[in-house]
């Protein structure tokens, strides 16, 4: 599995209108943008008892995991299990597909459905449940808007309208109550080996203060 750099920064409102507009010159717009120029994420997160992924997190462990189940435009037909893992500098993530029935049985706390599959990252968090007590934690709403770069494999992000909910059982309920809990545009560039100097230049990353900004964490602190 290759990992990719991952820098998040924390821009304006006068900066999202600016850098977009120059990213639009050179970039496309991710194949899953609707209408409105983006899409909408849900995402339900694991942590245990001790709240591990905020303490590891907020710590800046340089090795550290987390598990979440993430559906996109209110779309349950569609849902992945997830893993996202930070090793130094550079973040892996790899997912599977889960159906709706295996969704709303975790939500209920019927975890034996994760082994009844011969996938291995199901496997992997059935264990983290019964060893580390994993739990749904909370759930994170936002839009983003995605240009993507080809050399590079570059991946731009915009997040904004970042909303939470503490009622993990409503995670499928596209029409669950939530309330903001992060008045922040965030910038993230993703990449593999190298950023080309004219994104760079573009996003003007070099007079730019990076930010370690979690919309989970962020989330568990409202």
């Amino acid at each position: 599995m290759k990992g990719r750099h991952e820098h998040k920064f924390y821009i304006n409102h006068a900066d999202y209108f600016q850098l977009r507009s120059r990213l639009r010159v050179i970039a496309k717009a991710d194949k899953n943008t609707d209408e409105n120029g983006g899409y909408k994420i849900r995402s339900l997160y694991f942590d245990n008892y001790a709240d591990k992924a905020v303490m590891e997190k907020q710590a800046g462990v340089n090795r550290r995991e987390k598990y979440r189940i993430r559906y996109y435009n209110d779309n349950t037909e569609f849902i992945r299990l997830e893993k996202k893992s930070k090793v130094n500098t550079l973040t892996y993530k790899i997912s599977t597909p889960i159906t709706k029935q295996q969704c709303e049985s975790l939500l209920l706390g019927n975890y034996e459905c994760l082994k009844n599959e011969n996938r291995p990252l199901m496997i992997e968090l059935y264990s983290k449940i019964q060893t580390e007590l994993l739990r749904p934690k909370n759930m994170v709403d936002y839009e983003r808007e995605v240009y993507v770069y080809p050399t590079g494999n570059v991946r731009i992000t915009f997040d904004k309208n970042i909303r939470m909910s503490n009622s993990t059982g409503q995670f499928l309920n596209p029409d669950s109550v939530t309330i903001p809990s992060a008045n922040a545009f965030i910038l993230e560039i993703k990449y593999d080996g190298f950023l080309p100097e004219v994104i760079r230049n573009i996003l003007q990353i070099d007079r730019r203060m990076q930010t370690e900004f979690s919309k989970y964490v962020v989330s568990r602190m409202v």
